[in-house]
């Protein structure tokens, strides 16, 4: 399987903030954007993710099975920088929620809640209020939520916000994890996020400035 963009191009009000974005990644690789505070990272993986209209381009899914799938955000996990939960409800209900709500795509596999829980290190602690935890704990919970519905893309912008060392290490470690069983992540990032072998692509912001693009 593998997601390809070819051409991908957006505007920022009249202005076009990149263009000529291409790349194709397979089944268990890795791509991270960087470059400084609006050069486009978010855009453009809300654009791949189907958030934001493109511009031009294209973008697509092919599965193990030769099948295209063009809403790409119908087979990925988008983590934002907003957690997704709401607060008044448990975590519990929160994972619950997201779990019945996106259920599975073809070719994974889940886990529990409490097994969730247990691989972002908050085991015991489902039954509180997601409102009640701290900012590192929220974020982490965040993670549990692509853990309990299969999507072979993840598409993360900014993943490790508000999370000290020790959640940065199992932050890498759940993506390692996730590449291994062959899933595909896109991500943005102003700090190294330790992913081996993974590409890079610099944003370098409004089109007119220069190439836009690559590093």
């Amino acid at each position: 399987m593998y997601l390809e963009a070819a051409n991908l191009a957006a505007r920022r009000g009249e202005e076009l903030i990149f263009e000529g974005v291409s790349f194709r990644l397979e089944s268990g690789e890795a791509l991270v954007l960087t470059g400084k505070n609006g050069s486009g990272k978010s855009t453009l993986l809300r654009v791949v993710a189907g958030l934001l209209h493109r511009e031009r381009g294209s973008v697509g899914f092919t599965d193990s099975h030769g099948n295209t799938h063009r809403r790409v955000g119908e087979i990925s996990h988008y983590l934002g920088h907003r957690n997704a939960m709401k607060s008044e409800l448990t975590v519990a209900e929160n994972l619950d929620f997201w779990r019945c709500f996106l259920g599975d795509t073809h070719g994974g596999s889940t886990v529990s809640i409490d097994e969730a829980a247990e691989a972002v290190g908050l085991a015991g602690i489902t039954q509180l209020p997601f409102g009640y935890l701290s900012a590192g704990q929220q974020r982490r919970f965040a993670f549990a939520k692509l853990l309990v519905a299969y999507r072979p893309v993840w598409i993360l912008d900014e993943p490790t916000a508000a999370l000290d060392t020790s959640g940065d290490r199992l932050f890498a470690e759940l993506i390692e994890a996730h590449r291994r069983r062959g899933g595909i992540v896109l991500a943005a990032t102003h700090q190294p996020l330790g992913l081996e072998g993974a590409q890079e692509l610099r944003m370098a912001g409004f089109s007119h400035t220069g190439p836009g693009v690559w590093a």
